[in-house]
């Protein structure tokens, strides 16, 4: 298992992230999550459309339930785009959060069973188990047209690259 240090921080410390460092023009990875409602859900079952997929440590924490709030708003105004969030938060934690939140518009899934997605696309935190902050976009033919791995883990991504980006793939 490739292991990449210092490639991001956690409240300034260096973490280790598991996996391969995915990079614009590679082959999105198709991968396997869990809906809220512990169903299986592949990045292939999209195949066609636009896809941000949002990495994220716990949806339980601030910033991360303002990335997945920021994206939910962005998604009403996307046509032919589905945006995912991942976590390895548990689907019941998942549901109560997007029942409480109103939390339609983003796919909310859990990779907490094999970590399929995190250790595709290397964004597995060695030290906790959980996912680092990163977004990829993928466009319709299953390209990676944009990857951050947000440098500091407490910080949010740079969503106006992001939609920029995602805006000139449609």
């Amino acid at each position: 298992m490739q292991k990449r240090v210092n490639q991001v921080t956690m409240k300034g410390h260096p973490i280790t992230l598991l996996g391969p460092e995915i990079k614009v023009g590679d082959k999105a990875p198709d991968f396997v999550v869990e809906n809220s409602k512990m169903q299986p859900v592949k990045l292939s079952d999209f195949k066609g459309k636009v896809r941000i997929i949002n990495s994220v440590p716990s949806i339980d924490t601030s910033v991360c339930s303002a990335q997945v709030h920021r994206f939910n708003v962005e998604a009403t105004k996307l046509k032919n785009t589905i945006i995912f969030s991942v976590s390895v938060d548990l689907p019941f934690a998942l549901n109560r959060y997007c029942s409480a939140d109103g939390i339609d518009e983003v796919k909310v899934t859990s990779d907490h069973k094999n970590l399929d997605f995190g250790l595709k696309y290397g964004v597995v935190i060695e030290e906790m188990r959980l996912l680092a902050r990163a977004v990829f976009v993928v466009d319709k033919n299953d390209k990676i047209a944009y990857v951050e791995y947000v440098k500091e883990i407490s910080n949010e991504p740079d969503y106006d690259k992001i939609l920029k980006v995602v805006k000139t793939i449609l």
